[in-house]
């Protein structure tokens, strides 16, 4: 098994402000395998919070993994051995994401028929940054302006406070009056769990579908004074990056977020799912600064997940990879064998 890594500089079209910053470009590492003469792609996205802040920080991870000879192991055995060795979830993402596209190409079957799922249905959302009120109109009426889009996720969780961000839901209520959009809200961790309770009821009164990661990672413990007189769905996203958090959650929560990068890849995220299935929870897929690769891999376990948020790539200028591409609204996956997606061959390095 022959391992070539490829850096790539991602670009934003528009640059992405959350609760805990403003993200306008990123470094990603892909990850192509060579075995049997098939090759196979993944492609880790750094994250601070998932371990590893720099495309060279998770090559030097994942050249460690490699080194300690995993050519014969499972991929299962991968993803123990990397625990063992302490890989970060991002890093151990790009390689589990290659190997299962690996699999599903030795087998000449698309990555959704080899795990016998069906095919993405759920429209994907469009997401919506922290903006003032007329940048939130511009960006809103340009997504909208594509038939296909169905839903928006609105970010909020200001740093200027719940006043700001009632200013910016306001604008997306008046910019989405005359199209049938659903509305979803994202806090990224950025209330209390006074402002979340307050915002949840505030939200529900205009009609927002649900609110992900109302309150910061680590304050789990408090969920559940939120959960019990919840105006809205509640999901967890940064609280939820294994499928021991389901566990250890799903009594105070509605569903959960999952993200490859967060996971470490597709065998993490099918317990995940497994795991929010066992307990009732609805579930939800999402991505950080992700190319068509990583997203196509994402895409290609939907058929099984209530809510969609892959579109990172459509927020690129250019994307560097190729496989994906928006029918009826859905993040829609090709007929290829393995996840379908690659990196362009302009971009390797």
């Amino acid at each position: 098994m022959v391992v070539n890594f490829h850096t790539v500089n991602l670009t934003k079209k528009h640059p992405l402000q959350i609760s805990r910053g403003v993200h306008d470009k990123s470094q990603n590492l892909f990850i192509e395998i060579v075995k049997d003469g098939i090759t196979a792609w993944g492609e880790s996205a750094p994250g601070k919070t998932e371990g590893a802040k720099s495309a060279q920080e998770v090559k030097a991870h994942l050249t460690r993994l490699i080194n300690s000879d995993i050519n014969d192991l499972s991929i299962h055995e991968v993803c123990q051995r990397s625990k063992e060795l302490k890989i970060p979830a991002c890093a151990l993402a790009g390689i589990d994401i290659a190997l299962w596209d690996l699999k599903a190409k030795k087998a000449k079957l698309p990555l959704k028929d080899l795990l016998g799922l069906p095919k993405p249905k759920v429209p994907t959302s469009i997401t919506v940054g922290i903006n003032p009120p007329e940048i939130v109109k511009e960006r809103v009426e340009m997504i909208i302006s594509n038939p296909q889009v169905r839903a928006l996720k609105v970010k909020l969780g200001s740093p200027e406070g719940i006043e700001y961000d009632k200013l910016i839901y306001s604008q997306v209520i008046e910019s989405t009056k005359k199209s049938n959009i659903a509305i979803r809200v994202d806090a990224n961790g950025g209330w209390s769990l006074d402002e979340a309770k307050l915002m949840m009821k505030w939200l529900a009164e205009r009609d927002a579908e649900y609110i992900e990661q109302p309150l910061v990672e680590g304050d789990e413990d408090k969920l559940k004074f939120l959960f019990e007189s919840r105006a809205l769905p509640i999901f967890i996203d940064e609280s939820c990056r294994f499928a021991e958090d389901v566990a250890n959650n799903y009594q105070y929560v509605d569903g959960v977020n999952l993200k490859l990068m967060k996971c470490g890849g597709i065998t993490e995220a099918l317990k995940i799912l497994n795991v929010a299935k066992s307990h009732g929870l609805k579930t939800m897929i999402g991505c950080m600064s992700e190319s068509s690769v990583s997203i196509s891999a994402g895409a290609s376990i939907t058929g099984i997940i209530d809510y969609v948020d892959l579109d990172s790539h459509y927020n690129l200028n250019p994307d560097p990879s190729e496989g994906t591409s928006m029918i009826d609204g859905v993040t829609m996956i090709n007929s290829l064998p393995g996840h379908g997606a690659k990196l362009k061959t302009e971009n390797y390095a």
